[in-house]
Parts: structure tokens; sequence; C-alpha cells
């Protein structure tokens, strides 16, 4: 008997190869996922200005970073902005100035997509076979309301279906929402504000994401990688002991023939 309902992933048409060069931009599930990558060395740029909940913060990230990778991937956290009144413009952050400064609205699917689309081609100018894997943040907005924040999510679900379709081939969708919301709906998987992806959550959404997308050369790299890593993070008792000197000289040995077997290898 099956207990829980399996969200299928639909396996892309291209592979993730080790220590490939990245961008993630977005909510803070962006930033979660993205710095998995970067432990496990991959070439990843996340979130360099900070993050960016909607697509139009997302587009700005984009035009803004010279960054030109083979793979990128947005998450949409809200369609809600802040538009500055001085200016009309579209803010990324209000820097804790006063509410007053500022109109909050609604992004429509339309313009989603508009701005979504302004990232991928910006991309594209930059590297003709980038990749877009595109999701929507699992996190829901207590401040907007669970029924206005679900509405948000549906907005950015229609805009992201759209946004493959437009871009079929070079956009991909990756299920993270359903994921969390589908198939992990325990309160087991959320962090203490009972909002928020738990750490385990994120540890199944990347090896889910990991078993589908990556290359066998980036499975390899990363298993045989883990034992290092492990040791390297290790924090003894005594680090003056000859014992710790002898297991540090060792794991040096370790580092330095998989930088020989992966040139691009960096510690």
């Amino acid at each position: 008997m099956e207990f829980r309902t399996k969200v299928k992933i639909n396996k892309p048409d291209f592979e993730i190869e080790p220590f490939e060069d990245m961008l993630f931009v977005g909510s803070c599930f962006a930033d979660n996922i993205g710095k998995k990558f970067v432990e496990e060395k991959f070439n990843a740029i996340v979130n360099p200005y900070g993050v960016m909940y909607n697509p139009a913060s997302i587009l700005h990230t984009v035009v803004r970073t010279e960054a030109a990778p083979r793979v990128a991937l947005f998450t949409l956290g809200t369609n809600h902005v802040y538009i500055l009144n001085e200016t009309g413009e579209i803010v990324d952050n209000c820097a804790k100035r006063p509410q007053r400064l500022f109109t909050e609205r609604e992004l429509s699917i339309e313009e989603c997509v508009s701005y979504l689309s302004d990232a991928v081609d910006k991309l594209t100018e930059r590297n003709s076979g980038v990749r877009i894997i595109v999701t929507v943040s699992p996190i829901r907005y207590a401040k907007y309301g669970y029924h206005e924040s679900q509405l948000s999510k549906a907005t950015l679900l229609l805009a992201a279906d759209m946004l493959v379709k437009k871009y079929d081939g070079r956009v991909i969708y990756f299920p993270a929402y359903e994921i969390v919301n589908d198939e992990l709906r325990d309160y087991r998987f959320y962090a203490p504000d009972m909002l928020h992806p738990s750490q385990q959550a994120v540890e199944y959404i990347w090896e889910l994401f990991s078993e589908n997308y990556f290359s066998s050369a980036a499975k390899r790299f990363i298993e045989e990688w883990r034992p290092i890593k492990e040791a390297l993070g290790h924090k003894p008792f005594r680090p003056e002991s000859e014992e710790y000197k002898e297991f540090m000289n060792k794991t040096m040995l370790k580092v330095k023939a998989l930088s020989k077997k992966y040139p691009k290898f960096v510690l």
C-alpha cells in the first residue's frame, strides 16, 4: 500500500555536469537550494544582490549581474511588489524605509510572464545554450493571509506554466511547490515557524533534484567528495594532537588526488 502521493518529476533533455556554471535567483528557497550546490562545488552564484521574491526583482538581478550560466534557476515567491511612489519603480528591497513611501500591488499573470521572459532573453543573449529551471517556492506568506497567499501562488504557477510553453525546451518546471505541499504534507517537514520547509524537506528536494537532473559524472563526483567534505568539517577535541595532524595530512592528500582527477575542483 502507498500512503502518500508521489509527485512525478519530468526528466529534462539536458544534464547538470560537475562544476557547472549556475545562477540561482529568487526567494529564500533559492538560497537554501543554491547553498547546497555551492557545498557540492558547483560554480554557483546565489542571489548576488539578496533574496528576490517577485518576477520583476528576479529580472533586476539578472540585468545587474554579468553571469552567463549554462543553467539558471528562478524561484518565484510572490507576485506582490512594492512601488516607490517618488519614481514609480518597483523596488527589490524597501530598506526599512517608511511604508508611506511605497504602494503595494500584485502583478498579473501576464506581467509575471513578461518580466520572466525578459530575464530568459537576457541570459540567452549571454549564453545561447542556457537552460532555465523555474520553480514556485513552497513557503507561504502569512502576512498576506493564507487565502491571499494561495492566490499569489496560483498566479505564479500559471505564469510558470505559460513561460515553459513559451520557451519550450529552454525553460522547464521543477515541482518544488508540489513536492512540499502534496508529497510532504506533514508539519514535521516544516521549520518551527510552520511556514518554511525544514532542513529535512530541503534535503529531500535536493535528493529528488539531483537524481533527475544530474549527470552520472556529477553524481560520481559528489560521492567522491562527500567523505572528504565530512573530514574537513570535523571538529576535533584536540586539534594540537598528533593523531589529528595525521588525520588532516591524509585528508589533504585526498584533496590533492581529487584536484588532479577533477581540474575544475577548487577547495
